[in-house]
């Protein structure tokens, strides 16, 4: 009985071993493709344009006759003679203006010492010919038209009242009068330098040096 169970045990044991396959081993698979990778490239952000800055513009007046008049200085209620330069003067310098220029050439001697930028008067106001300076104010006042004229030159006589050479006027308000116009006719008679220069001819003028203004 005993050997019985035991060959059927062991009959059992053999069917299942036979019925059931092994494990199968692991094993690891993978799935691969290709695949077109774009590099990553640097692209900077767009640059902003900054428009070019305006530059003011200084209008241009239309009619800028009423202040140019100023020029014809009216500083001294005096007889032309007691202001004239003395008849012989041999101190070897020379003012030379040219209007169709709008400069002014400054010579001591032979040699050309001071070139400026000068306006003279508009519709041909500035008389042509030999003068000589007159006298010297350090800052002349216009009455007429309320209107200062630092490093003034007087040059010759327009009726009761004088033209000269002097700096840009300035006004009551303390605005200087033409700046930016250097360059073109503006005055009504006189010869206007630039602030800086009109010094400059100031300090080394003396009443008698030659003054000659041509086209």
């Amino acid at each position: 009985m005993k050997k019985t169970l035991t060959g059927l045990l062991f009959f059992f044991l053999t069917a299942c071993a036979a019925q059931t396959p092994p494990p199968a081993p692991l094993i690891q698979r993978h799935s691969y493709a290709q695949a077109e990778l774009v590099k990553p490239t640097y692209t900077p952000p767009p640059t902003a344009t900054i428009p070019p800055a305006q530059l003011p513009t200084e209008a241009t007046p239309s009619t800028p006759v009423a202040v140019a008049q100023a020029v014809i200085v009216d500083i001294y209620p005096v007889a032309e003679n007691e202001l004239q330069a003395p008849a012989n003067y041999n101190g070897g310098k020379y003012i030379l203006v040219d209007i169709s220029e709008q400069h002014m050439y400054v010579y001591e001697g032979e040699y050309l010492v001071y070139s400026f930028v000068a306006s003279t008067g508009m519709n041909n106001a500035t008389r042509t010919g030999h003068f000589s300076v007159l006298d010297k104010i350090p800052n002349a006042y216009g009455a007429t038209w309320n209107i200062w004229m630092p490093h003034w030159l007087g040059i010759y006589w327009a009726g009761s009242m004088q033209n000269g050479i002097h700096a840009l006027p300035i006004l009551p308000n303390g605005a200087t009068l033409w700046a930016g116009y250097l360059g073109t006719p503006i005055s009504y008679g006189c010869v206007v330098l630039g602030t800086y220069e009109a010094q400059v001819l100031y300090d080394w003028a003396e009443v008698g040096v030659p003054v000659e203004i041509q086209w």
